[in-house]
């Protein structure tokens, strides 16, 4: 247990007896102890804990919370040394203070968990899957994607340190009408790179990536399909393709630090005959009706606006029967929790989906989904709009190459997901202070110079057995040592609500706090004990900076 969750448990533990030691004393009447919160403030100036127990009595109670805040308070056992103040404020909030030094009692965690130091048992080994990015393998990876990818991989590691058991999962969609128009578009350059006619058809594929790929493929093959049966030269240049362009999306996410568990495939599912399956266990359940030669999910009874079809009336199941097969083998494979990582543009199939998993059997609020916004970017305060490759988007290849990946990872999760995002390249490629990843990163890299100056590793040595840290006293050393042991909270939170921002904003603050304390203290002085403990608070600086960095797939650079 952590030094925070281990101070929260016993300021509860202390209100609950408050709170049976007034019923006794007949100050309030016989109750059950409603559920309460015991949260850190955002300000600091409203302690250290605050409940708001006072207010959630007040209604069984009958008495007013300020009137339960003063009984709570004069009853509350002062067995815990650490509280140096109680006050009521507001309404009824019951804000505790604890004395200055306590954080540092976290610190021999810090050092002896080192890499795994914020791992938490939230998560019970339960099996988690995040699916993300999903992209179509039709062609290459666009901004929305780079931003997908960023957050759930991101997520997943977070997941996986707050106790869940992850898999990454991507959907390959290489089934479909999309897959129908990528045939017929790869056929038309493939008749015009040897001198026939071709039309690509409405809604087909026009980027300069495909007529590249019909090239390889005029290299490899010739004209042995030109004059081949229709069928049979579709199937080999989508084969061809297909093939091509999921290896340089695996290729492209692996350069962005971004690798799968799975890949799981569309076609996969109506070959197994999974898709049927699914079809099938909804009309036994009763949740399907015919109508104009068509087969419908009667997703209103589901609370969604309109049925959606399942089969067409010429027999060819819907994309979302195809997407209701896909979650019901999600949980056939065993996962507790299914997380999908979306755009905004599919904010409308959430309850479509939700409703089809509860109509298939399985509890609805097992499925999460991440809705992310649109990334506009912006170079000398113009929003780029064309890439120089496609002519249509900037590829996730080009903004790696343009910001580097780190700082490219750092500036999609540094927002909420729900948040809009003005991504500027040229803050994302400075080496200044006001590039976060940057600010974040240097920190870490001049903790690794200061611990590499002549003495400091001697020093260091020693304080892993007797850090002397009741000799950290200033308020810059105090509060970057408060805000070190917050990660496992941290963790927590952003694992809870599916919220990466917060461990990217929590970096921030560390940083910020880090350099504070620099520009205020020299860290090794004459005074050796005081060396000793600067080194200790700025090493377990390093620790938490190293973990929340590899958490959001970011590297800890020792110089820059």
């Amino acid at each position: 247990m952590h030094i925070v969750e281990k101070l929260r448990s016993e300021v509860r533990e202390a209100l609950i007896i408050a709170v049976e030691k007034s019923i006794e004393a007949g100050e309030l009447p016989s109750l059950e102890i409603p559920s309460f919160t015991l949260e850190v403030p955002r300000e600091k100036d409203h302690g250290d804990f605050a409940t708001n127990l006072a207010m959630m009595l007040a209604k069984p109670a009958r008495n007013a919370p300020r009137k339960i805040a003063d009984i709570l308070v004069k009853n509350l056992k002062a067995g815990n040394s650490r509280v140096k103040n109680i006050e009521i404020a507001g309404p009824g909030f019951i804000n505790f203070y604890l004395d200055q030094g306590w954080p540092l009692e976290g610190f021999p965690a810090i050092f002896n968990e080192n890499e795994d130091y914020g791992r938490v048992a939230l998560g019970g080994g339960k099996k988690v899957q995040v699916e993300f990015v999903s992209a179509n393998p039709t062609g290459l990876l666009h901004m929305g994607n780079a931003r997908g990818a960023a957050l759930g991989d991101s997520l997943a590691g977070i997941l996986d340190f707050a106790g869940y058991n992850v898999s990454r999962e991507y959907y390959i969609n290489d089934a479909g009408k999309q897959i129908e128009n990528f045939g017929l578009s790869l056929e038309a350059r493939y008749f015009q790179l040897l001198g026939r006619e071709g039309d690509i058809p409405e809604g087909g594929y026009h980027g300069q990536d495909i007529t590249d790929t019909v090239e390889n493929f005029v290299i490899q093959f010739g004209d042995k399909y030109l004059d081949a049966e229709e069928t049979s030269r579709r199937s080999a240049l989508i084969e061809f393709s297909l093939r091509e362009k999921l290896d340089a999306i695996k290729k492209g996410l692996k350069e962005f630090g971004v690798e799968y568990d799975v890949w799981f495939s569309e076609q996969s599912l109506h070959n197994s005959g999974k898709v049927d399956e699914a079809i099938k266990l909804l009309q036994d359940r009763g949740h399907t009706y015919e109508q104009d030669g068509a087969l419908w999910f009667k997703a209103t009874e589901f609370g969604v606006e309109k049925d959606e079809v399942l089969v067409r009336k010429n027999g060819i199941p819907t994309y979302f029967a195809a997407d209701a097969a896909y979650h019901m083998d999600k949980f056939l494979r065993g996962f507790d929790w299914v997380i999908n990582v979306w755009g905004a543009d599919h904010h409308g199939h959430v309850p479509r989906m939700k409703g089809v998993v509860d109509a298939l059997g399985y509890d609805p609020n097992t499925l999460d989904v991440v809705i992310m916004q649109l990334v506009r970017l912006f170079r000398g305060g113009e929003m780029v709009r064309m890439s120089k490759r496609t002519g249509q988007f900037i590829t996730l290849e080009e903004l790696v190459d343009e910001v580097g990946k780190d700082a490219a990872r750092y500036f999609f999760v540094m927002r909420s997901s729900d948040s809009h995002l003005d991504f500027d390249l040229d803050l994302a490629k400075s080496k200044t202070n006001e590039n976060p990843v940057y600010y974040i990163q240097y920190a870490h890299a001049r903790i690794c110079s200061i611990l590499r100056q002549p003495g400091a590793a001697e020093i260091s040595e020693q304080a892993r057995e007797e850090m002397y840290l009741q000799k950290l006293s200033s308020e810059a050393e105090l509060a970057l040592a408060r805000r070190l042991v917050d990660l496992p909270e941290e963790i927590t939170y952003a694992a809870g609500q599916l919220a990466p921002h917060r461990i990217a904003r929590y970096l921030h603050e560390v940083a910020g706090l880090l350099h504070s304390f620099y520009n205020a203290h020299r860290v090794i002085t004459e005074d050796k004990e005081l060396s000793i403990a600067r080194l200790a608070l700025v090493d377990a600086t390093r620790i938490i900076l190293r973990n929340g960095l590899n958490l959001l797939g970011l590297t800890a650079p020792e110089k820059m």
